[in-house]
């Protein structure tokens, strides 16, 4: 395993918001399949699992591709990143052994970073950085437990109109992205307290990203001017030494031009 890390990343003390960002990933992945392995779903809260899943299996092979194109040594890399690469395989039901692979996966996403203390170092010292990996992986792990918390709330209900896993995804999405098109809603009081507590989860997570994006645009002009600004500076400084050389210059021909007439 010490092998592994060395040769996986380059600096496992240079924690970056991707690997913040695929830690949670990782974790939420773990929790889901210990309750898929401990308990039995209906059908419905299946879907709801296995379709979050297969997106946050994209994640997972894009991450495996970018280490392995990173690795200085890809068949060292591969002892250990076949894990990885295994994890990043939608689950389906004759695959039930991938669930017990991507435990193994959230441990060495942990030993990447070394230790907890680190990640919420990184976290706490660039809150900049880290706040579009934190928006986006809680935004994954809200829309989970919202559909589900919304299905079992609202399945079966009278005047219900969630009533499977496609429809409570689609709702708590455009729920949490506070669009709400209203084309599905809560009609229990349990559903309605999750609708609210979704929205302002919602308006808070994307409130942050506004301002991530906001921030990042105003750093790029404050770079800009200050970059403009030590140009300015700089050209100054260049015409005021050719300033200064016009003036010496002219002096020479003065002086030069009083020994001539002096002759």
């Amino acid at each position: 395993m010490e092998t592994k890390i060395k040769t996986d990343v380059k600096s496992n003390s240079d924690v970056n918001p991707f690997q913040i960002f695929m830690l949670i990933l990782s974790l939420h992945v773990v929790v889901s399949s210990l309750l898929q392995l401990i308990f039995t779903f209906s059908s419905s809260v299946t879907e709801i699992l296995t379709s979050v899943d297969n997106t946050i299996c994209l994640f997972f092979f894009t991450d495996f591709i970018i280490r392995l194109y990173q690795a200085d040594n890809k068949l060292q890399f591969m002892k250990w990143g076949w894990i990885d690469l295994l994890s990043s395989i939608p689950m389906v039901e004759q695959l039930q052994f991938i669930r017990i692979i991507r435990i193994a996966r959230v441990l060495r996403s942990i030993q990447h970073i070394r230790s907890s203390k680190i990640m919420f170092k990184m976290i706490f010292e660039h809150r900049f950085k880290a706040t579009f990996s934190l928006v986006a992986a809680l935004s994954f792990v809200l829309l989970t437990f919202g559909s589900i918390g919304i299905l079992l709330l609202e399945q079966g209900q009278v005047g219900s109109n969630i009533n499977n896993g496609i429809d409570a995804l689609w709702w708590s999405f455009v729920t949490i992205t506070t669009v709400g098109y209203g084309d599905h809603y809560p009609v229990t009081t349990g559903g309605r307290i999750i609708a609210a507590l979704l929205m302002t989860a919602g308006v808070g997570l994307f409130g942050t990203f506004t301002g991530f994006i906001s921030s990042w645009f105003v750093d790029g002009d404050d770079l800009s001017t200050r970059q403009q600004a030590s140009s300015t500076d700089a050209l100054h400084g260049e015409i005021s030494e050719l300033k200064q050389d016009i003036a010496e210059l002219k002096i020479l021909i003065v002086q030069q031009s009083h020994n001539l007439d002096s002759k």
